[in-house]
């Protein structure tokens, strides 16, 4: 299967209620919108979107899937902050009728996740905020190879089509 990671947009800095609740600034939605418009003019749109429960990656998956034209996102608890790279192969083992899936969540989890799937060394790969990234992953098996990684600077710099 092919994992597609989007990193959630940039949220606010901090919120009232706490780190569950930031919410993505307009910048962030812009690069949600910009990161579907890619995926979309490559012809790799997933075939389902899972998201983590906190409001700013919610919010990314929401605005991927409203520029997509796809179904909205699932939300997983096992993407929350604090998500384990086990832990997360075991569960998109449990997606074997998908070929591409895309999940929507954090750092330094997504990092991590590339680091150890791609049995590179920590430090080595860095999911920044509004970042994409590709791995062709056969879980439950750990390895996998990477596809692709879109910078934040590249997606901020895509032409949306709707502009």
């Amino acid at each position: 299967m092919d994992l597609i990671l989007l990193r959630h947009g940039k949220a606010e800095d901090q919120n009232p209620q706490g780190d569950f609740f930031r919410e993505l600034t307009e910048k962030g939605r812009d690069q949600s919108r910009r990161a579907a418009h890619l995926i979309k003019s490559a012809g790799k749109l997933p075939e389902v979107i899972l998201t983590s429960p906190l409001i700013r990656a919610r919010q990314t998956a929401d605005e991927f899937s409203r520029t997509a034209e796809m179904p909205g996102a699932i939300t997983q608890s096992w993407l929350a902050c604090g998500m384990h790279p086990e832990i997360a192969l075991k569960e998109l083992a449990g997606f074997p009728e998908f070929k591409r899936i895309m999940i929507v969540g954090h750092e330094p989890d997504f990092s991590h996740l590339l680091q150890w799937i791609l049995g590179v060394g920590d430090g080595r790969i860095q999911v920044k905020k509004g970042a994409i990234a590709c791995i062709q992953i056969f879980p439950p098996s750990r390895h996998g190879k990477l596809k692709f990684l879109i910078p934040p600077k590249l997606v901020d710099e895509a032409e949306p089509e709707w502009r």
